[in-house]
């Protein structure tokens, strides 16, 4: 009766056995929900309920009985039954619970999905980058993904400070609980406090019902506190309590609240700087910075920009149909000689536009920005004590040894670079190295 229940009347499809260890052994075929009976010939229904719960955690089993024992419905529970129905069956309080069963496992599936595509999309390899630098960085990021301490991410805008938040915080062990972005400088400063921490009805002219802050949203989870320099000193100490203490109250109210989570903070200014001009408070710098991680900006790992050229016309490929295969010699020269203030960000954005305009298989200096393309060469400051009215002359070929020395210092070796730095070609480099005897 129960099987033409379920499958002639409901639709579904349906597997029977006579023994439990049968159905434990097909669980592979992932079904959707298993109504499991107490009484079976090979082993007691509960046991099985166990045995199954630690195979699949979240697949619901509803336990059928003819016991009609209070004390078997309450162990079913205990055990992570969905639901217990006692014999003989009520087919019409079955059949919702059979739905809503199947209908909380495809939920939460799909919350599980979701988490793994946030962490995919989060990981590590979604942060390309092939320079040394930026290596070191990531290698930094590893080192505290398992602990909590106060984590500052430094760089420009548009080098990716929040990627960097997120996949420390989607890697840690903070992982399946909430991260919660607060951006200081876009939220009015009358406002942050209690966008921070909440407040109490009554609190405020407009407070007419109590509002929970972003910490007791991120309950154990980790908030990610953006442009933090732009934070007012009253504030900062309000921040300083929470790092200190681990509590903190609602704007109004008296309750002291309890807060478990990771705080990572950002900026894009010299906070050093900040705090030598009274702009932010010195003892918060450092609890904020014990674990700094610097972002160095797109011109300064140019070997990078051929990477995510190629990383954002594949995305903008498939997210806009189109079949871009790459850039030209001379519109790659354009972007590899730009000095990219707005860094990967603005990359993305110009790459994002180029493939939507250009008519072509490739993306050539047509399609590019004029103010990238038609740039002002900046004027090589060569003032100084070199060449100080009473400074004597120095030979030609003298100022070009320390010119080569000196590019490759700054590059750290990198020949293509200080070649481009120079204005020369690499031959000629070469034969200067050669020249000059420079290793």
């Amino acid at each position: 009766m129960l099987v033409h229940w379920l499958k002639n009347q409901w639709g579904y499809n349906v597997r029977s056995f006579t023994k439990g260890m049968d159905a434990y052994n097909s669980l592979n075929e992932n079904p959707d929900l298993v109504l499991l009976d107490i009484m079976l010939p090979d082993i007691n229904g509960i046991d099985l309920l166990v045995k199954i719960k630690q195979k699949n955690l979240n697949l619901p089993v509803v336990m059928l009985s003819a016991q009609g024992s209070i004390e078997v419905a309450l162990e079913s529970i205990r055990q992570g039954a969905f639901d217990y129905f006692p014999k003989p069956i009520d087919k019409n309080r079955l059949e919702p619970a059979v739905r809503n069963a199947i209908r909380s496992y495809d939920l939460q599936r799909e919350v599980e999905n979701l988490k793994e595509n946030l962490q995919r999309e989060f990981s590590f390899d979604n942060i390309i980058s092939a320079d040394k630098k930026m290596q070191e960085a990531f290698k930094m990021v590893t080192k505290v993904l398992d602990n909590d301490i106060t984590v500052l991410v430094q760089g420009e805008s548009g080098t990716g400070k929040e990627l960097f938040a997120r996949a420390i915080h989607y890697n840690g062990n903070r992982k399946n609980d909430p991260f919660i972005v607060v951006n200081c400088a876009s939220i009015p400063r009358e406002l942050l406090e209690s966008e921070l921490f909440g407040h109490e009805k009554g609190a405020f002219t407009g407070a007419h019902q109590r509002k929970i802050g972003k910490f007791e949203l991120a309950k154990t989870g980790t908030i990610f506190l953006d442009e933090i320099g732009e934070m007012e000193m009253s504030l900062q100490a309000k921040i300083l309590r929470v790092i200190q203490n681990r509590e903190f109250e609602r704007v109004g109210g008296n309750e002291v609240l309890r807060s478990d989570v990771r705080i990572i903070s950002a900026t894009n200014i010299d906070l050093k700087d900040a705090v030598d001009k009274k702009l932010f408070r010195e003892d918060l710098f450092y609890r904020l910075s014990s674990f700094p991680i610097n972002i160095i900006p797109l011109r300064e790992r140019r070997g990078d920009i051929v990477v995510l050229i190629n990383h954002f016309i594949a995305i903008f490929n498939k997210k806009l149909n189109k079949n871009i295969t790459g850039v030209t010699k001379a519109a790659l020269k354009t972007l590899y000689d730009y000095d990219w203030p707005g860094n990967v960000r603005e990359l993305e954005n110009l790459i994002e536009r180029s493939v939507i305009l250009t008519d072509k298989d490739v993306i050539d200096n047509d399609v590019l920005p004029d103010h990238v393309v038609k740039r002002d060469q900046p004027m090589v400051n060569i003032s100084g004590e070199y060449f100080s009215f009473d400074a004597p002359i120095i030979p030609f070929e003298k100022l070009k040894e320390e010119a080569i020395r000196h590019s490759l210092l700054v590059t750290e070796g990198n020949i293509v670079e200080a070649a481009r730095k120079l204005k020369i070609g690499r031959a000629t480099f070469y034969r200067l190295l050669d020249k000059y005897k420079i290793n």
